[in-house]
């Protein structure tokens, strides 16, 4: 046999000198399955956009599981892997792998021989490995494996999916399913649903389910939205990256593949690509292909449409799409009505804009309802969002998936050249204007950003803020930075953080030989009285970051108006408090 490394049974793709902040997601899911012993873990769905990294945390969860426990303790919770696939060939064949795949990671566990889900065995040849005593209730499995390929089921599919619960329940054991791409139980283009069957199966104490998958729209709102799985999954979701992790991965990434990237510019390049593991992924390896230091805005827009036309996040996105595409292609005018949507000025996809569009340029005479149609499929994708209770469509909220939309629809449906499209898109690209002006003010709001999502309903000490008092901070509901709450400069508020009654507003000035003005703490203090106004705040916290310090007068204006205050050592102090990185050195 051929052995496996002991530290994984499934292998990660992330390497660990990249791998990046998933650590509340990896410990919820650990601790929940370990608490399945108690009988008091549900299923539970892993919710996100695709490429937010929940494979991955599925299998580290699993690798932990595997070998962090005694195997021979009859009360460990024994982890089970599988994928649902997105093509059936015939219900028996599906229901013999899920059967096997099931039986192979019991075996594996249970005699701590991962090989065995390396390896290709027949049933009889796992049967006999197995040391005695079996459980009767894995007896009990292998007998049914038995019975399924001999085909003697009635309808095998459901007693397929239902058996790990059978067996621990059999045995009062604990099995914890962790199943991915979820939504394939029911696809578009396959009459085969088993979505019905799973509903014993998830409702099981001994036997929880963790499911995720790529498509969020499918699994929210069609599979666990309604139906027979409604109300039977607890759900955690997952988001994209903060700025600061965001940041932190920008920098393992760009040293995983020697690449050259600014200090100032990590946190832009998280920004630009959402806090999207996979984008900041792709960009920075882009910059290695290219040999090019990402040290400005301007090379950052150069490498990012390069990649958007011709690299590793057009091949993902396009693989995507077409393969999307290819599944509810029914009228022949899929292509150009996701194109046409993306392509419209405001969030909010017009049924009628669409309409006439394909009328003037495909001289296609389509229905409304036929269109509607179509963007609900579309929605099932996650290329769009669609708002069911108010029956309305919008652009789904990926800057970086629009983009590529917008010039996909120009290769694929206008048929333009691709060497035309990509030459048009980086001379679009090379005319950008810096989004971000003063790069390492943004580089200290991310850091501040990251203190306050850390240090929610902890306490902080007042010293770092100049304060006799420590300070308690809320939970909130949002932490934002670079928030414009009106027309012109003077509007945009560096770092806002909402508590309900309770609004927290926190200026950046990181300038080498220059103090803070009492000019600059007023206009601090008109942005936020215009955060107070608009959200109607009881209590305003105010909080003002500078690297080189404040003038005399300063001080003593932030002292009359109740601001607080903290420096370069301060803000390190509160970093290090919080079990972060240091700010850089410049």
């Amino acid at each position: 046999m051929t052995k496996t490394p002991a530290n994984w049974v499934i292998k990660p793709l992330v390497a660990e000198e990249v791998y990046t902040d998933r650590q509340e997601y990896l410990d919820y899911l650990y601790h929940a399955a370990l608490k399945a012993k108690t009988r008091r873990t549900g299923s539970t769905v892993l919710l996100g956009q695709r490429r937010m990294g929940k494979t991955e945390i599925f299998k580290r969860v699993v690798n932990r599981l595997f070998f962090e426990q005694e195997h021979e303790d009859p009360k460990a919770v024994v982890p089970v892997y599988y994928t649902f696939p997105d093509t059936f060939e015939n219900r028996w064949d599906f229901s013999i792998k899920y059967v096997e795949n099931f039986l192979r990671w019991y075996v594996a566990f249970r005699l701590r021989q991962p090989e065995i889900l390396q390896e290709t065995f027949a049933s009889d040849e796992l049967l006999r490995m197995i040391r005695e005593p079996m459980t009767k209730g894995v007896k009990m499995g292998f007998k049914f494996l038995t019975h399924l390929q001999k085909r003697k089921i009635t309808i095998p599919e459901q007693e397929a999916l239902s058996l790990p619960r059978r067996v621990s329940d059999y045995d009062d054991s604990t099995i914890v399913m962790f199943i991915d791409e979820f939504q394939n139980t029911r696809l578009p283009q396959y009459k085969f649903d088993v979505v019905g069957y799973m509903q014993e199966a998830v409702e099981s104490p001994t036997c929880p389910h963790f499911v995720t998958g790529s498509s969020m729209s499918i699994l929210a709102r069609e599979i666990l939205g309604r139906g027979s799985l409604f109300g039977r999954f607890e759900s955690e979701p997952i988001e994209a990256l903060t700025g600061y992790w965001g940041t932190e991965l920008v920098r393992k990434v760009a040293s995983y593949y020697d690449s050259q990237v600014a200090e100032p510019m990590a946190p832009v390049i998280a920004a630009r690509c959402g806090g999207n593991p996979f984008y900041i992924t792709a960009l920075i390896k882009q910059a290695a292909k290219l040999n090019q230091a990402i040290a400005s805005e301007e090379i950052l827009n150069q490498i990012l449409a390069v990649d958007l036309s011709s690299g590793f996040i057009w091949s993902e996105l396009n693989d995507q799409v077409s393969r999307w595409i290819d599944r509810i292609n029914d009228y022949g005018i899929t292509k150009w009505i996701l194109y046409l949507s993306a392509i419209q000025e405001d969030e909010k996809i017009d049924l009628t804009q669409i309409q006439q569009a394909l009328l003037e340029q495909d001289n296609q005479d389509i229905s409304l309802e036929k269109i509607r149609e179509v963007l609900i499929k579309l929605s099932r994708g996650d290329l769009l969002d669609y708002l069911e209770l108010g029956g309305w469509f919008r652009k789904v909220k990926d800057p970086i998936l629009l983009e590529f939309l917008r010039i996909w629809g120009r290769i694929e449906v206008l048929g333009q050249p691709e060497s035309t499209v990509k030459d048009d898109l980086q001379a679009q690209y090379q005319k950008l204007q810096r989004q971000i002006r003063d790069l390492k003010g943004y580089l200290a709001e991310v850091y501040m950003a990251q203190i306050l999502q850390n240090a929610q309903q902890q306490r902080l000490p007042g010293h770092y803020f100049h304060l006799a008092q420590d300070i308690e901070v809320p939970s909130f509901n949002y932490v934002r930075l670079r928030e414009r709450l009106g027309p012109g400069v003077e509007t945009e508020i560096d770092l806002h953080a909402g508590a309900g009654i309770e609004q927290w507003v926190a200026e950046s000035k990181w300038r080498s030989q220059r103090k803070v003005s009492p000019t600059e703490i007023h206009q601090f203090l008109e942005k936020a009285q215009l955060v107070k106004l608009d959200r109607n705040a009881e209590i305003m916290r105010l909080w003002f970051f500078s690297y080189e310090g404040f003038s005399p007068k300063a001080l003593e204006l932030m002292s009359e108006h109740g601001i607080w205050w903290s420096t370069h050592a301060d803000l390190n102090g509160l970093l290090d408090y919080v079990k972060l990185r240091r700010l850089p050195a410049l």
